[in-house]
């Protein structure tokens, strides 16, 4: 399956944010992820997660959610990456911005967030509920969305390793607190990171799954694998 990619400079509320752009011949839907904890678009967890949701015909949208002087910053002393609000409010401007442009206006969009990044993404779904289709955390923190949970509609899957049992028992929480359809998978054997082998490839595929299911028009469902 061919695609286009691109790289962007995307206007977020004040800064602009570089973003790659991977549209599909013919996607079905666009996947924008939210990164955290210390990470951007370059991760390679993310990049792997994104790779198969291509390969189901899903555009997707890596974009940083702080500045290079940002990032530095927050290398050395952690005082953005648990800022939700304003990574959230980043992701909903980024989200805005797909909206309108011609590749991908028109796409249902789904949202994939890691770490601190899935608190943002479900702040982002819960800010615009009628174009947020569906929502997957891969080791994320939802926690931190706070009393944004229960106003998220998006169905969503929270995805934790077996091993990561602070952060299993802060899904468990959050997944109390939402009143949208939630599940809650768990990767066995499988850390934080997800470093395990095969288990990310897990995580891909649960999370291909969901965007299947949720984020695809029945109608635009096809087997791509």
């Amino acid at each position: 399956m061919s695609a286009t990619a691109t790289t962007w400079r995307i206007p977020a509320v004040g800064v602009d944010l570089d973003g790659d752009l991977t549209v599909p011949d013919g996607a079905e839907g666009l996947v924008l992820f939210a990164h955290g904890s210390g990470s951007s678009r370059r991760s390679p967890r993310n990049r792997a997660v994104a790779g198969t949701l291509q390969r189901r015909g899903l555009a997707t949208l890596l974009a940083d959610l702080l500045t290079p002087d940002e990032e530095q910053y927050d290398a050395s002393t952690g005082g953005l990456r648990f800022d939700i609000a304003m990574l959230a409010q980043r992701l909903t401007g980024i989200a805005d911005w797909a909206g309108r442009r011609p590749e991908t206006a028109g796409l249902p969009l789904g949202l994939f967030g890691a770490s601190t990044g899935a608190a943002a993404a479900l702040v982002t779904a819960a800010a615009r509920p009628g174009a947020v289709r569906a929502v997957v955390s891969r080791g994320g923190r939802p926690d931190l969305a706070g009393e944004a949970l229960a106003a998220v509609a998006a169905p969503t899957l929270l995805v934790v390793g077996g091993l990561d049992r602070t952060v299993l028992q802060l899904n468990e929480e959050a997944r109390a607190a939402m009143t949208a359809p939630v599940e809650l998978r768990i990767v066995p054997g499988a850390s934080h990171l997800f470093e395990e082998p095969g288990a990310l490839d897990l995580v891909a595929r649960h999370a291909g799954e969901w965007f299947a299911a949720h984020l695809v028009p029945p109608t635009g469902r096809s087997d791509r694998a």
